[in-house]
């Protein structure tokens, strides 16, 4: 059961729309839980998924509200193969779904018990690799529904190895789990027909976005855009390095902890998002010398506030027990 915002964003509408189409036309009936909440199931989420297709193709969803899922199935099908395409289709239930994973701390979220509970059957892992370049050189058996590349920050061209690892892997569709990543980044990955998800705090959610989506087919890949030049700032100072990696953290991230206010969780948290705004910040466009300033200097801030969390992660680790090996060690 899905409240009003998660609904509208798994059918990629806005909220105020999904509210009309409900309030007006009566085109979804959603359950209505105690609290007063809206809940839609996934059979809510298949007729809303249908629904957006077919005004994406210039019906009325007047005309449409009040049609019953077949007549709906049978209209779109009779779509163009392309128009169709853009759209992803609910799962059968239960169905487990086959995914390679670029990002080794992602896989190991993927698998935990709260990620197939929202699925209804643990995800598929296929393959785990850490880098696209990795993945790009692998080979499949068969094709993978879902081709997920974990990212701390997404830049407005598509990486030509995204396309290219989604080619070697016969993935039906491509997904980029995200921390940081600005609108007109995410507007150009989305128009790729690239699934986006600005990665969420919580297992639950996680396993919440996966489960409407059975993937459409592969697009053909975009061609590379050049890169503008750019004026460069003088290198500011190397800050510190990272300490502890993603795959650790996402470890302490999933135990179970003996303090009530679960603080290395939430640390751990706050580290990966650090470093991801870090890597962030450095990858940024600069238009001129002070832009290229700000953004060092933003890169440096991140770089010493992880560092002082870096040492709060291991004085709460001493408390636990925890054993924390750096990297390089």
């Amino acid at each position: 059961m899905f409240r009003s915002a998660a609904a509208a964003r798994l059918v990629q509408m806005p909220v105020a729309t999904l509210r009309i189409w409900e309030q007006r036309y009566q085109a979804v009936r959603p359950r209505t839980a105690p609290s007063g909440h809206r809940l839609y199931t996934q059979a809510d989420l298949e007729r809303l998924q249908l629904l957006r297709a077919l005004t994406q193709q210039g019906h009325a969803i007047g005309s449409l509200s009040s049609l019953g899922l077949e007549a709906l199935q049978d209209l779109a099908g009779s779509l163009p193969p392309r128009a169709a395409a853009g759209t992803p289709s609910l799962p059968a239930v239960g169905a487990p779904l086959r995914l390679v994973v670029v990002g080794p701390a992602l896989a190991a979220r993927l698998a935990r018990p709260a990620v197939a509970r929202q699925l209804g059957a643990p995800v598929r892992l296929l393959a785990v690799h850490e880098s696209l370049t990795e993945a790009a050189r692998s080979a499949l058996a068969g094709p993978c529904d879902l081709l997920v590349w974990h990212t701390p920050s997404l830049l407005p061209e598509t990486p030509a190895e995204l396309r290219a690892a989604q080619s070697a892997l016969r993935a039906r569709s491509v997904a980029a789990v995200y921390r940081f990543g600005s609108a007109a980044a995410t507007a150009a990955l989305a128009s790729d027909r690239i699934l986006l998800l600005r990665e969420p705090p919580d297992d639950e959610s996680l396993g919440a976005w996966l489960a409407p989506l059975q993937m459409h087919p592969s697009a053909a890949p975009a061609a590379p855009q050049p890169v503008p030049s750019v004026d460069t700032a003088p290198a500011p100072a190397l800050p510190p390095a990272r300490r502890y990696d993603d795959a650790q953290l996402t470890a302490i991230a999933g135990m179970s902890s003996t303090l009530a206010c679960e603080c290395p969780r939430h640390i751990a948290e706050l580290l990966m998002l650090l470093s991801s705004f870090e890597a962030y910040s450095g990858s940024c466009q600069h238009r001129n010398p002070e832009d290229a300033a700000l953004h060092a200097g933003l890169q440096q801030v991140a770089a010493r506030s992880r560092a002082l969390f870096e040492e709060a992660l291991e004085q709460v680790a001493r408390h636990e027990g925890l054993t924390l090996t750096p990297v390089g060690v």
